[in-house]
Order: structure tokens, then sequence, then C-alpha cells
């Protein structure tokens, strides 16, 4: 989110993840029925309609930069003009507002951001139609191109992709003449020696995301992912009771419970965790790239840096993917402005304007590499590894219900309300009721 609660999810000016949003981050959760409509998906090629449209995304963080971009697009084309609809910076509002308007088959929504989890369940409810097969853009990172298929169909066009990295506060380590960690317990010794400077002694080690909202799954994702287990395996089996994945959810518990991970990021949510970080109250923050230009503003470049996120007993972090994708509503009147709008919005000059001005992590892999954006953003190689080393959160049609039900059994655990394994096989027979395979 995937400070993608604009979603998930940007990287300078703070756009959700984003992935997040990145938020997010990059973010959902909340009811959902799981079940397809008896609504006829509209035909692929089946494009006709020019016209004025909207575009219709979370709340705008760049700094009006998302609008100055659609200027340029209605100075070119000024008789289909693009409309900027934003919606709330919660996610899981966005997500609500977008089913309200699907459900009641308005016509106000035509091209939609949808956070990569919420495409399979608006694709099997008809809501968004499907793409042509040739709009697949030369050089986009094929796991990213793939976050917008459904039943090996192309629902959804990436316009931004996202995964976490590490902040850590240079000046603090500095001071504690401690190197920046690689591990777990290379964090828990800085932490440690941090916390013996002057005043330093109630410094949060290793902050994150863990309110109860979408970026709880994200977070206690990656500890699952990188103690070896599953919150769902590939072939879709509920593993979360899985021993590897119960000591991905004690790590976050022992965390908790040992002070390395703040009881104040108990209601941290991206932005909150950015404040919490710029503040002085974190050492090491595990948020999505959005952060960095906020961070360059508040701090300046001598005060924080970005590093890959740790290990864990020998295993690599896995960082949850994020991004968002545009689609086209089954209700859109102007069917053909609203994919000529959606392949310019994705097109390698409007990623590279997004990760410029709008911030964006782009869907083009070698926009990573090239050697003016390197100088100018020096993490995009960071940035880079830990999208290619990043996974999914479960892929459902019915995945609101899924994310609650994880952020309803790990939240109580975090709190030391309850255990890890008495978390873990509560959660693991809600999913079973909720995933069919």
């Amino acid at each position: 989110m995937m400070h993608y609660t604009h979603s998930r999810r940007a990287f300078i000016q703070g756009s959700v993840g984003a992935l997040a949003l990145s938020a997010l981050a990059a973010c959902s959760s909340g009811d959902s029925k799981g079940s397809e409509s008896n609504k006829p998906a509209a035909k692929e090629g089946d494009f006709t309609g020019e016209g004025p449209i909207s575009w219709v995304q979370g709340k705008d963080f760049s700094g009006g930069m998302v609008q100055k971009r659609l200027d340029e697009w209605n100075t070119k084309y000024p008789k289909e003009k693009v409309s900027l609809i934003e919606l709330s910076s919660e996610a899981d509002q966005q997500r609500q507002s977008l089913i309200n308007a699907a459900q009641t088959n308005s016509a106000a929504y035509d091209v939609i951001g949808l956070d990569l989890v919420w495409v399979a369940e608006f694709a099997a409810n008809r809501w968004i139609v499907e793409i042509p097969s040739d709009t697949k853009p030369v050089g986009v990172i094929d796991s990213v191109w793939e976050t917008g298929s459904y039943r090996g169909k192309q629902y959804a066009v990436p316009y931004t992709t996202d995964a976490p990295i590490m902040y850590y506060r240079k000046d603090f380590l500095e001071q504690a003449k401690v190197e920046i960690p690689k591990t777990w317990e290379d964090v828990k010794k800085a932490t440690e020696a941090v916390r013996k400077l002057p005043s330093m002694q109630n410094i949060g080690g290793f902050g994150g995301q863990w309110a109860k909202y979408e970026g709880l799954t994200c977070n206690i994702a990656e500890f699952i992912n990188t103690c070896g287990g599953a919150i769902v395996d590939d072939s879709g089996k509920v593993t979360v009771d899985s021993p590897e994945s119960i000591k991905g959810i004690q790590t976050a518990v022992d965390a908790f419970k040992s002070k390395l991970i703040p009881t104040a990021a108990l209601e941290w949510k991206e932005e909150d965790s950015r404040n919490g970080f710029e503040s002085g109250k974190v050492l090491f923050l595990r948020n999505w790239p959005y952060q960095y230009g906020n961070d360059l503003k508040e701090l300046g470049p001598d005060k924080f840096g970005l590093a890959p996120l740790p290990s864990i007993d020998g295993k690599a972090y896995t960082p949850t993917l994020g991004g968002h994708n545009c689609a086209i509503t089954t209700n859109c009147k102007n069917k053909a402005t609203a994919l000529k709008f959606v392949k310019w919005w994705t097109s390698k000059e409007s990623e590279q304007y997004n990760l410029e001005k709008q911030s964006n992590a782009p869907i083009y892999g070698e926009l990573y590499t090239k050697d003016e954006n390197v100088k100018k953003l020096p993490y995009l190689p960071t940035l880079k590894a830990s999208l290619d080393a990043a996974k999914g959160r479960p892929h459902a049609v019915a995945y609101g219900d899924v994310t609650a039900a994880i952020q309803d059994a790990i939240y109580p655990a975090l709190q030391g309300k309850t255990d890890a394994e008495s978390a873990a096989k509560q959660l693991a027979e809600k999913l079973k009721t909720i995933i069919k395979n």
C-alpha cells in the first residue's frame, strides 16, 4: 500500500503502494461476495465511443502532478477530455466506492485505478471489461503485467508497481558507530546500540504498518513468507498453520513483546509510520518508496538512507508486491477513448513522468537502470531487487474476506491477547471456508 492508500502505492511525492500504492505500501479489505455476476461480459474488441471520460483513483499526494499530466492529454485531445476523480486516501474506502458505483450501474466512473489484489473480484463480477490481447506494452515487467489477469485473460493494465524497502536513520547509526544491518539480529543489535545514546533509550527499533487494515496483511505476509511459510501456497491450499508460517507470526509477536517493534506501530498506517520515522521515534522502517521524497524534504539526505530489508534466520526477506492497475468499467460509454487513454497513461513516456514527477514505481524494467534515473534516485537498483524478490498476496475473488480474516486473527496476537499458533490455526480454519479450490 503499500503506501498505496492512494492508493499502495509512489516514490518522491508520496502518491499506493501502492504498492502500496504503496502504499503500499498498496491495499484493500472489507466484505466481498466472491461470486461471479450473471452480467454478460463485454466482448473483446467492443471498444467504441469517443468523448469525455473520467479517471478514478485514490487521493493524489503528489502535489497536483496527476492533474498536470492529465492537462497534457486534455490539451492534445480536447474532445476526449479526462476528468480526475479522487477517492479517499484509505484503500478500503476506495474499494467500497468503486464497488458501490459498479453495483448501482453508475456511469460516473470510466477508467479506474485498482489495487492489484482487487482485479480478480472486479473481473469475476463483470464490473470491468477484458482488455484487447494486443495491449501489452513492450518492455513491461512480466510479473507486473500478470497482476492484471484473471483466469488467463487480461482485465487490467498496470500503471505502477511497488515493493517495500528499509529506511534507516543514518544520523543515529553514525552517532552509535554501527553499520547498516543486513540481518534481523543486526537490527536488534543496532537498536540496542542506539538506545544507549543520550535521550534515545525509548526509540523504536523496526517500524512498519501494523494497524488493523491492509497494511497489516502486507506486513505479516512478509514475516510469514520470509520464514519459509505462506498464507496460501501456489496451488491455492491454505498453509498459514504450517510450522514455517507459525514461525513467521511468532517472529512478529516476539518483536512487539520485546518492544523491538514499538507498540505505537499497532496504530500505524503508511503516513503514521513515516511521521514516526521522521520525528525520530523509530530507527528502521519498512515502507514503500514513496516516502523517499518526503524524507528528503523533512530530514535531508544526511539524516536517512535506504537499504534492503533484513534477512531472518538466514532467509532473504520476501517483500509484498504492491501496485495499481488501470481497468475500464463495464458501464463506460466511451470505451474507445478509455482504451486510448489507458495506453497513453501506461506508456513509457508516462511512466518516466510518473517516476520523475508523480513518483510512482514504473512498470518498465529499463527505467530502473537508466543512468539519469539512477543518478537522481540512487535507490532504484535496491527497489528493483525488492520487486524481483516480491511475492503477491493471496489471489482470490473474495479477497476482501481473506484480508479481513487475516487481520482479525493476527491483530490480537500482536497485542499479546493470543498466541501465534492459536492465531494461525484460527486463521486457517476461516480461510478454508472462504477460499475454495
